[in-house]
């Protein structure tokens, strides 16, 4: 039992003596990873922003300036204050009070606007009234999921900030043990793909990186957190790398077998990952299955998450620190770096990674300050496993479509609703206004609007072109009039019906979704051409058909079975992966700096991890390792 507090007095003794007494410290609060300084006198500790930082430096910890309740100025006056400081063409669409922590919330068209040169803007609303501002972007398409995150998180703001101090109590707790060992378990996504789950262990910490679902395999759905290595009670923070449900789809699971500290994640990701598994509760209701957790859960996950920036070094326990840095899979994505101890051990886990540019995304981050151990994904781990360039890729696209087009016919796309939606929709955005492709309507149904209202709610995490057109050019390609939303299935027989046009439906595989109905509409007009442009798991709708079978089964409103005769073209087009291939693997492998000393594959295939692992051993002479679910490791 830890019966000491000796730790957390003398981290408010050294930041007390550190400052001035004219700034008037009420408290020193520990709030999540933060240290926050409450202060009667708070414009002393902000004009002299070194002192702080130079405090942070020196302790190593992440410190927030507040004012205290009494000196802060009234919600009108601070909002009067706001509107007059910040110009017009911001476009300020709501100003929001977080009472219990001494916060001014601004949702803005532009939030760049709000925040002036160099943050003075907010600075000076700070001095001005004393409370803290943050700025948050208006999403450019509006987003029922945004404002209901929004709305959860700022109306139990006192019940959140009373947990974040509970869980930076834990974060800063003592150090009882120290013995110096490191253990790895992998729970799930070893030497398969989905369920993404793996712990670990020190004396002193017992950290979860994701905890992902397996939608597809009920017998290998869920993460074997009924191992004994772990027990929910002494669970110190829970990492998730990206949104897809095989890394994030069991998050709201702790919550409902009692987990109470934090999850870490990029602000995107909570968005996505919350879209998800909405999502995934409401398919599994509709299709009778079993739903391991209830929406209550999803709202105390994302009460409980703590977004991070890439390259923010942040405690998560009083041996481990955490940093994310980009992935270039999905927005948000994150390669996953914790330092252990004072430097004694580091680990990279790379989640699902792209090490190549892509339309909407900056490639993976490859050089890290340390490393020891890196946990690499091995989805396309074998040699045959090759991406054609994507030049040709989009050349080969472009010419299908446009040949379906000029022939009177419409292109069917099923696609999965996050990253591979939006990069197509990139793509043909580029193709149009290039005339390399017609311009015609591009229909959206699905999950795919609101994943790309989030997008567009996070145009800084997308890549450097998207973000020059957005911020310097005035243009977002999301934005385009080319894409129209379908709100009805009503709509479907007239948009099959009517001009040429593309259809991007969810889901990807024929699994479900307005993709099988459009198909249905679709598959017996020659005119017409399905394109595949991801993956096509085996047993699907989507795989027969890609095998050529010409006649289908299928059921019709009334329950009936009906034979779908399948006159249409089909044609497969890969390359618009998020994933890396087995040669962009390698390459970043060789490139990773520091050259890890142990390497472990998972997210593949057995072939594909244990391939993988013993090319890389063979390549560069280090030790590897292809881990099976329910094996640890010892790392130290």
């Amino acid at each position: 039992m830890r019966n000491s507090n000796n730790e957390y007095v003398d981290i408010r003794e050294a930041v007390l003596a550190a400052l001035p007494r004219s700034a008037e410290v009420t408290s020193v609060e520990f709030e999540g990873p933060e240290i926050a300084i409450y202060s009667k006198a708070p414009k002393i500790l902000l004009d002299d922003g070194d002192r702080i930082k130079a405090l942070a430096r020196k302790m190593r910890k992440r410190i927030v300036v507040r004012s205290a309740p009494e000196v802060r100025r009234p919600h009108d006056e601070v909002a009067e204050t706001v509107r007059r400081l910040v110009p017009a063409e911001a476009e300020i669409t709501s100003i929001d009070f977080d009472d219990s922590r001494g916060e001014v919330i601004i949702e803005a068209q532009k939030p760049g606007l709000v925040i002036g040169r160099s943050g003075a803007t907010l600075r000076e609303i700070t001095r001005q009234t004393l409370w803290r501002a943050t700025v948050m972007r208006t999403p450019p398409i509006e987003s029922k999921l945004i404002k209901q995150i929004r709305y959860i998180i700022q109306s139990e703001a006192a019940r959140r900030n009373k947990t974040f101090r509970s869980i930076g109590r834990r974060i800063h707790r003592p150090m009882i043990l120290n013995n110096g060992w490191i253990r790895l378990t992998a729970l799930g996504g070893f030497r398969e793909v989905g369920r993404q789950c793996m712990l670990l262990q020190t004396s002193e910490t017992s950290v979860l990186i994701d905890c992902g679902v397996n939608v597809g395999t009920p017998s290998r759905a869920f993460p074997r957190l009924d191992l004994p290595e772990f027990s929910i009670e002494s669970l110190d923070a829970v990492i998730v790398s990206h949104a897809h449900l095989d890394h994030s789809g069991m998050v709201p699971f702790l919550f409902k077998y009692g987990y109470k500290g934090p999850v870490y994640m990029t602000a995107p990701t909570l968005n996505l990952s919350t879209l998800l598994q909405l999502d995934y509760l409401d398919v599994a209701e509709r299709e009778g299955k079993l739903r391991p957790y209830r929406d209550k859960d999803v709202k105390e996950a994302i009460l409980h998450t703590i977004p991070l920036n890439y390259g923010e070094v942040t405690d998560i326990a009083p041996d481990v620190r955490l940093t994310l840095h980009n992935a270039g899979h999905i927005l948000g994505s994150a390669i996953v770096h914790l330092h252990i101890g004072d430097g004694q051990y580091n680990l990279a886990y790379t989640g699902d990674f792209k090490f190549g540019r892509t339309r909407l995304l900056e490639p993976a981050t490859f050089t890290f300050p340390r490393l020891e151990t890196l946990i690499i994904e091995s989805t396309y781990g074998l040699p045959t496993d090759k991406m054609p360039p994507r030049q040709e890729v989009e050349r080969k696209f472009a010419s299908i479509v446009k040949r379906t087009l000029e022939k009177g016919g419409k292109v069917l796309i099923p696609v999965l609703a996050v990253g591979r939606a939006q990069e197509l929709m990139i793509v043909i955005e580029d193709l149009v206004s290039k005339k390399r492709m017609p311009r015609v309507p591009v229909y959206i149904e699905g999950m795919i609007a609101q994943a790309t209202a989030i997008h567009t709610t996070h145009p800084e995490s997308l890549s450097k072109k998207i973000r020059e057109m957005i911020f310097h050019q005035g243009v977002n390609p999301f934005l385009s009039d080319i894409f129209v939303q379908v709100d009805s299935p009503e709509q479907r027989e007239e948009i099959v019906n009517g001009e040429p046009c593309i259809i991007m439906a969810t889901s990807g595989m024929l699994a479900g979704g307005p993709s099988v109905e459009y198909f249905k509409l679709m598959a017996t007009d020659e005119k017409n051409t399905l394109i595949f442009v991801s993956y096509q798991g085996e047993g699907t709708l989507g795989r027969r058909i890609q095998k050529g079978w010409k006649e289908v089964q299928m059921r019709n409103r009334e329950g009936q079975t009906i034979v779908i005769r399948v006159n249409m073209q089909v044609e497969t087009v890969e390359g618009f992966s998020g994933h890396s291939d087995r040669k962009q693997i390698l390459n970043f492998v060789k490139r990773v700096s520091p050259v890890p000393e142990r390497i472990l594959t998972c997210h593949g295939e057995a072939t594909k991890c244990m391939n993988l692992a013993s090319t890389i051993h063979k390549a560069m002479n280090v030790d590897t390792k292809a881990l099976m679910v329910t094996e640890s490791i010892k790392l130290v």
